[in-house]
């Protein structure tokens, strides 16, 4: 029996299904979509140029992902995320970054592998004196998303960048309601200290802290503003 062999019309096919995907993905992330937005198959398709078919299947994939929930007949809808929803996440990507963080330290990376977290860290002290707050959020992302590249665990890295990825319009929501992060910027610094030192516990630990604070951080601000769901 031979195994079956992708045509170019299937190429073309996943093609259009991830370029539907990530287009809308980036207007859920980035709150063009907001929570609790809603539209048909057929307008989305007719907007993004394209047939429905790879709408739909990329539509099953941000459900999958828990950023939509598709209706039958009537389209599909933002899922807003509550309150109780970003607690879990900070808990589970306070665990798993802390454990990334540990894993880097123990294979002590070389210099030139440590360069982006020292680079996204100096980015977010300049961004701070600044006032840029936007820039500050994006050089963090930078060194979040590195940090778990470098513990070379493809399961973990996927796993943080989805939760990441489903944080990020609360994060981007509640930047200016925060604290000026401070401490964030130092922690970060401590960090990659701790990782170029090869020192494993202090590495998890400051991490764990990091995002176990922001996690209280993010909250308070939910309860203080009484916003169930963003």
């Amino acid at each position: 029996m031979t195994a079956s062999r992708r045509t170019p019309a299937d190429d073309a096919t996943g093609s259009l299904v991830d370029a539907a995907y990530q287009t809308m993905r980036r207007r859920i992330l980035d709150n063009a979509w907001a929570p609790g937005y809603r539209a048909l198959e057929q307008a989305i398709a007719l907007e993004l140029g394209m047939s429905r078919t790879p709408v739909r299947e990329a539509l099953i994939r941000l459900a999958n992902e828990g950023l939509v929930e598709v209706v039958p007949r009537h389209g599909m809808r933002v899922l807003p995320v509550s309150a109780a929803d970003m607690n879990e996440i900070y808990q589970v990507l306070g665990s798993l970054e802390a454990t990334a963080a540990e894993l880097v330290a123990a294979r002590r990376p070389a210099a030139a592998e440590i360069a982006p977290l020292e680079a996204a860290s100096r980015a977010m002290a300049e961004a701070l004196k600044r006032g840029d707050l936007d820039a500050w959020a994006e050089a963090d992302e930078r060194f979040h998303r590195h940090l778990v590249e470098l513990c070379g665990n493809r399961l973990l890295a996927a796993t943080v960048n989805n939760f990441w990825d489903r944080a990020h319009r609360a994060r981007m929501f509640t930047l200016r309601l925060r604290p000026l992060p401070v401490h964030s910027t130092r922690e970060h610094r401590d960090l990659v200290r701790a990782i170029r030192k090869g020192d494993v516990g202090t590495a998890r630990e400051i991490h764990r802290a990091h995002r176990d604070r922001g996690r209280r951080e993010l909250t308070a601000i939910l309860d203080r503003y009484r916003l169930p769901t963003l």
